[in-house]
This record gives C-alpha cells, sequence and structure tokens, in this order.
C-alpha cells in the first residue's frame, strides 16, 4: 500500500512539474506580455459593460488566476471580455436603475452563471465540442480576427474623443510597433518581440517633446489603487430580482463555455497539446462564481491574449497565473508608469495577433473545398462580424453544417422494388431518419397490393421516431391489404430503437391508423 501512494505521490509530482514549471522563464515573460495586453482591453470591456474600470481590472485577475489553477487548458488565457461584456448591457441599461444596483445585479448574474457552468461541466456538456466543424472553426477565428483588428480603431477614435491629435507620428508608432514584432525575432527569440516593442515605443514617446499629447492607457480609465475585497452582492431576494438576472446568468454560462472551448481548440492546434474540455467548463465556473465576490465581472477565454501568449513563448499553467498576478501588480502598484505607455504600441500587438489569427489558407481552400463547406465557413464569419456576438455566428454556422450534413446523407438514401410473381420486395439503402422519410413513403405502392411483402433493411438505419412511425405505416397499410409483412435484416441498433417506439405490433394499432 505504501509503493501504491508513493506512485501516486510521484505521478501527480511530475504532473505539476510537467504542468506549471516545465517552462518557467518563457511563461513568465509570456505572463508579463499578456498581462500588459490585459490592462487597456480590460478597461474597455468595462466601459462597454458599463462599469467602472477596476470591475473588468479585478475580473482579468481573478479568472486568470483561478483557471490556471483548475481549468483544463495550460497555456490558454481567460479574463474579462468583450463577448460577456456586451450581455450586461442588459442590467446597465434597465431605465431607472442606479450604477450601484446595477453594479451588485452583474455581481449576482456572474455567480449564477458561474454556478451553471459549474454543472454543465459535472454533466460532461464540454464533450459537444465534437459537433463543431472544421469549418466553423476556421469560420470564427477569421471572424475574430477581422474584430480584433476593427477594434484597434479605437486607438484612432477614443484619442479624437478625448482630444488628442492624431497625426502621422500616431501611425508611424504603430509600423514601428509591427517592425520590431516581425523584425526582432531575427535578433533574438529569447525575449518575446511584443514585450520589446511596448519598451521601446514607451520609451520613445517619453523622449519625444510634448509627449503628453499621445493617447495612453491611462487615458482609458482610472486604474484602482487597492486589491479586491469579499463581498457579497446587496439584491433584493425577489422574483423580480431572478427575471433579470437569470437571463444573463444562462446568456454568460452558454457564451462563456462557447467561446473558451472554441479558443481552446485554437490552442490544441498552435500547441499540438489536448485540452479537458468537462475540466476547462468547470474552471471556468469556478472562476466566475468567485469572481463575482471579489467585485469582479464575468469572462471567459480571449483567443488574442492566448495568442499572444503561446506567442511569446507560454506553454504552461504558469504563463496563465503569472499574468493574473503581473496584472494586478502593474495596476495596483506601478500604475502611474503603466499609464504612460502609448496606446499604439498595444495596437501594434493587437494588429500582429489579428494577422496571426485569421487563417489565409482558408481563402484558397475556397477553390477546392466543396461549396456547402465554404458556405459554412463564410457564413459564420459574416454572423459573427455582423452582430459581433461570437455565440450567433457559431450557432449559425453549426446550424449550416447540420443542415448541410443531412441533406449530404439523405442524398444516399434510396428505396427500390422488386416483384417475384406474388412477392414483392423494398431494398431500402441509407439512412433512414426525418429527412429521407418522404423518400420512403413515396417507394411503396399499396394498391394492387400482393400476399407477400418483405422489407429489406439490411443495408439501412433506422435513427429516430420518424422513420420508426414511417416503418409502422407501410406495414399497417400493407396488412390492412391482406398482405403478410416481414421486416428482413435489421441490425441491433435499429431493432432496439423499433422495439422501444414501434406501435404496429400493439394492440388497436390498425385502428388508429384508420383513424388518421
Amino acid at each position: 500500500m505504501f509503493a501504491a501512494l508513493q506512485s501516486i505521490a510521484q505521478t501527480n509530482y511530475s504532473n505539476i512539474k510537467q504542468g506549471w514549471f516545465s517552462n518557467t522563464p518563457r511563461d513568465l515573460v509570456a505572463g508579463l506580455v499578456v498581462a500588459l495586453a490585459l490592462i487597456p482591453e480590460a478597461i474597455a470591456f468595462s466601459i462597454i459593460a458599463g462599469v467602472a474600470p477596476q470591475v473588468g481590472l479585478y475580473a482579468s485577475f481573478s479568472i486568470a488566476v483561478i483557471t490556471s489553477i483548475f481549468g483544463g487548458r495550460p497555456a490558454m488565457i481567460s479574463a474579462a471580455t468583450a463577448a460577456i461584456a456586451v450581455l450586461f448591457k442588459q442590467i446597465t441599461g434597465i431605465e431607472g436603475i442606479s450604477q450601484e444596483e446595477a453594479l451588485n445585479l452583474i455581481f449576482a448574474a456572474t455567480i449564477l452563471g458561474g454556478i451553471f457552468q459549474v454543472i454543465a461541466g459535472w454533466l460532461r456538456l464540454g464533450s459537444l465540442m465534437r459537433f463543431v466543424s472544421r469549418s466553423v472553426i476556421t469560420g470564427f477565428v477569421n471572424a475574430l480576427a477581422i474584430l480584433i483588428f476593427l477594434a484597434q480603431l479605437h486607438a484612432v477614435t477614443g484619442a479624437l474623443e478625448h482630444g488628442y491629435g492624431v497625426t502621422w507620428i500616431t501611425f508611424a508608432l504603430i509600423l514601428s510597433g509591427l517592425v520590431i514584432i516581425y523584425g526582432w525575432p531575427l535578433i533574438s527569440k529569447s525575449i518575446p518581440s511584443p514585450l520589446v516593442t511596448i519598451l521601446v515605443l514607451t520609451m520613445i514617446t517619453l523622449i519625444i517633446p510634448g509627449s503628453r499629447d499621445f493617447w495612453t492607457v491611462g487615458d482609458e480609465g482610472q486604474l484602482p489603487n487597492g486589491l479586491p475585497f469579499f463581498l457579497l452582492p446587496d439584491i433584493p431576494w425577489t422574483f423580480d430580482t431572478l427575471l433579470i438576472v437569470l437571463p444573463v446568468s444562462v446568456a454568460i454560462a452558454v457564451v462563456g463555455l462557447l467561446e473558451s472551448l472554441m479558443t481552446a481548440t485554437i490552442v490544441e492546434d498552435a500547441t499540438e497539446t489536448l485540452t479537458e474540455r468537462n475540466r476547462e467548463c468547470m474552471g471556468q465556473g469556478a472562476a466566475n462564481l468567485v469572481t463575482g465576490f471579489f467585485g469582479g465581472m464575468a469572462g471567459c477565454a480571449m483567443i488574442g491574449q492566448s495568442i499572444i501568449n503561446v506567442k511569446s513563448g507560454g506553454r504552461g499553467r504558469l504563463s496563465c497565473f503569472s499574468a493574473g498576478i503581473f496584472l494586478l501588480i502593474l495596476v495596483v502598484f506601478l500604475g502611474e508608469w503603466v499609464s504612460m505607455i502609448p496606446m499604439a504600441a498595444l495596437v501594434a500587438v493587437m494588429i500582429m495577433v489579428s494577422i496571426s489569427t485569421f487563417s489565409w489558407d482558408s481563402i484558397n481552400n475556397l477553390k477546392t473545398h466543396p461549396r456547402t463547406t465554404s458556405f459554412v465557413m463564410i457564413s459564420t464569419v459574416i454572423a459573427t462580424v455582423g452582430t459581433e456576438n461570437l455565440a450567433i455566428g457559431v450557432f449559425t454556422g453549426v446550424l449550416f453544417s447540420g443542415i448541410f450534413f443531412a441533406w449530404k446523407i439523405a442524398s444516399t438514401f434510396d428505396t427500390v422494388r422488386e416483384d417475384e410473381g406474388d412477392h414483392r420486395t423494398y431494398r431500402v439503402t441509407g439512412q433512414l431518419f426525418f429527412a429521407t422519410v418522404e423518400r420512403f413513403n413515396a417507394a411503396f405502392a399499396f394498391n394492387n397490393a400482393p400476399s407477400k411483402v418483405t422489407i429489406d433493411v439490411r443495408e439501412a438505419h433506422i435513427w429516430d421516431v420518424t422513420a420508426v412511425n414511417a416503418l409502422d405505416k407501410a406495414i399497417l397499410k400493407y396488412r390492412r391489404a391482406g398482405a403478410t409483412v416481414a421486416v428482413l435484416g435489421m441490425n441491433r441498433a435499429s431493432e432496439t430503437l423499433v422495439a422501444e417506439l414501434s406501435e404496429a405490433d400493439k394492440p388497436g394499432a390498425m385502428e388508429r391508423l384508420l383513424a388518421h
């Protein structure tokens, strides 16, 4: 027994070492880069949700740390996101509600959404991702790349809204940042090029006369000056409150898990590692559940920051954990210095992310891939970009994928009739389900019925209650015409389904057919 316990301990130690400390230096540097990129986005997402900047910043810290420990995907960055922030407009947009009341309702919705996500992981719903086709994932990736690029216009519009001039110097800084990002790896790969870009452009803007005229991180919003603390949402425990919180919580759970699992698939491809999907569902839920008690709003995985992390060398859980810790240190203790970082540097980093994210091969594949596959990919892109809602885009792609798949399977279905004297045989080939039932029914001729009918389903499979009902009707109609009917060659799965759902041999079946 002692030997068994020792073996388990050694295995756990090996797993911890591999997951946390196998890539320590690069994970720490990648975490720092991600933390710097998270700050302006967390502030921007807070503005989208209609809350103070510290709500998004505290959320990003809490979610990143907790998912690094309990999540199922190393190297994936989770924090406050735009997809979740938009959902809180349903609360902050309520007429007559105060900012404090809205904030407490947001905390409550975050906690309840986290509970739903934990339940989803416990029910093993993470495995549903296998129903999302590759064309939907490609469309999701391309749409997100486009949205990330379009979001960088905020650096220009934000500057103009706050009275900062946007001159050729601003665009020169962005271009210089891109040159450093793509050129630095030719000199050295020990320090991530995004970090070098941020440091160099910050020093340049501090040296240039009139540096105060540049749009900086500090202009995005006031950074917090204290640590997050535990609090209970101060909400009235009434049915009206539930009507407000419940729809938002359900949306948080669905959108958050969908975006997280889609991002996990992309990180899998980039790192050639696997994801524990159900553990990831529970980890995301635990993060949101805890975050709601510490003054943060709900979040999920972020594809942009995850790619920054991977591109910067992050591979283990330490990269996500350190990103959250560095974020808190930067905004609370080094906020004065962080506020000086020019937005042009972060815009350059995010443009790199959008370029890296976009699947450029998908453009060439439009010529060679089946039209239905290309249509699914393009429809996912259009729906996502058009609504700026990743969930709607993915649901659109999945819907079209399902329709095209059903149509393709239905096109291989056939029923052939063979007459031999007073014996008629129907040979059914393919998948018998709701989309092929009409063709199945059309194959039968009940007038001048022979004395014996055989329905041969050796090369067919019966899938659903619609198919069973169609088979029942064919059997009963021939029996009504005086024929003896036999079903030949039914496989075990089809036989089990028919035995459970068929009404043909139950008392009163003929009367029910005549009644219809």
